[in-house]
């Protein structure tokens, strides 16, 4: 099975593919992963992408799509993959398909966990309170303008993907259980 999985900041994308990639024997490919993990490997990639973090600059589509690509070509993810973090843009859903095409392959779902913004800013504060760890944009301005460029920037990719009849909308609101219940039943369906 290849899957995307996408959603706001508080969605709880996360927590929601650790159990997609445990159910389904594929691995979770987080972007954020992929490049830590490029940069620890030593690999001419990661040296590339390290520099340009080291900066304070955003990585490239193009250098993002490198990353992904190069992590696909392990055996673990011959068999599918749930994309996580990759693509955020209508020009990076341009480069996994390219991608896509050379592996000869297709996805088989978009998954988007939609949850409302009050429900987002909730679990923020809540994970900001019981976490020992404080991220600089655990504040509720920060998070609201993290939620106003998801918006804008993931828009018109899942207009793509609606098109495309691969965007599966899950409620994302309740219990992990019952979230995971939501996308284990379109999952099925979608294997069937």
């Amino acid at each position: 099975m290849r899957l995307v999985i996408l959603g706001p900041p508080g969605a709880g994308k996360g927590t929601q593919a650790a159990r997609i990639s445990a159910t389904w024997g594929i691995p979770h490919v987080s972007t954020g992963a992929m490049l830590r993990e490029a940069i620890a490997e030593g690999t001419d990639l990661g040296r590339r992408v390290e520099d340009v973090m080291a900066r304070g600059h955003l990585v490239s589509d193009e250098l993002v799509a490198e990353v992904v690509e190069q992590r696909l070509r392990r055996d673990d993810a011959r068999k599918g993959y749930l994309l996580d973090g990759f693509p955020r843009t209508a020009a990076q859903t341009a480069l996994l398909d390219e991608i896509l095409a050379r592996r000869g392959e297709r996805l088989d779902a978009v998954l988007l966990l939609e949850i409302p913004e009050d429900v987002a800013i909730e679990r923020m504060q809540t994970r900001r309170k019981s976490s020992r760890e404080v991220r600089a944009d655990d504040n509720v301005e920060t998070f609201r303008e993290r939620l106003r460029v998801y918006t804008e920037k993931t828009q018109p990719m899942l207009e793509l993907y609606e098109k495309q009849g691969l965007l599966r909308r899950i409620d994302g609101t309740g219990s992990i259980d019952d979230v995971f219940g939501r996308i284990r039943a379109v999952l099925d369906g979608a294997a069937s």
